[in-house]
C-alpha cells in the first residue's frame, strides 16, 4: 500500500517590479492564514518574504516565488520558493552574516529571513542565479 503525497496548493507570481513584492507579501499572508499560522508567525513569513522578494528583484533582477500551502498530515504549513537567473551570489557565507550589505540596505535581508522562518536553504553560484526556499509550519 502506497501513501498519498502531501497535500498542496502552489501559486506563482512573477517578481518583476515593487508592485510585484506588494503582491508576494499579500499572497503569503493569505496562504499564511489558510495554514492557520499564529498571527507571530504570519508577521514572521510575510517580512522573510518580503525581504527575499526584494532581494529577487534587486540583486536577482526579478524572477518569481512559488507559494504553496503544504500539509504533512498532521499539520499544515506555508512553503515559498524564490528563484532568479541572475549573477548568483559569489560569498555565500559572507551574504549570511548578520550586517553585511552588498548594497545601501542594513545587511539583515539574506541573515534576517534564515531567522524568521522554520526552515532556509539556498543555492547559489556565481552566474547560475540563486533559489531560496523558506517554510513555516503550523504548532
Amino acid at each position: 500500500m502506497t501513501t498519498a503525497p502531501p497535500a498542496t496548493s502552489t501559486e506563482r507570481l512573477q517578481v518583476q517590479a515593487d508592485s510585484d513584492v506588494v503582491r508576494v507579501r499579500q499572497l503569503v499572508r493569505t496562504v499564511a492564514q489558510q495554514a492557520r499560522l499564529s498571527l507571530v508567525d504570519q508577521t514572521k513569513l510575510v517580512t522573510a518574504a518580503s525581504e527575499l522578494a526584494r532581494n529577487t528583484l534587486v540583486y536577482g533582477g526579478g524572477g518569481e516565488v512559488e507559494v504553496e500551502l503544504v500539509s504533512d498530515g498532521r499539520r499544515s504549513g506555508v512553503r515559498a520558493v524564490f528563484s532568479d537567473h541572475g549573477p548568483g551570489i559569489a560569498d555565500l557565507d559572507l551574504a549570511l552574516t548578520d550586517g553585511w550589505t552588498s548594497g545601501g540596505g542594513l545587511g539583515l535581508g539574506l541573515s534576517g529571513s534564515r531567522r524568521l522562518v522554520e526552515q532556509f536553504s539556498i543555492d547559489t553560484a556565481p552566474g547560475a542565479g540563486t533559489r531560496v526556499e523558506i517554510a513555516t509550519w503550523s504548532r
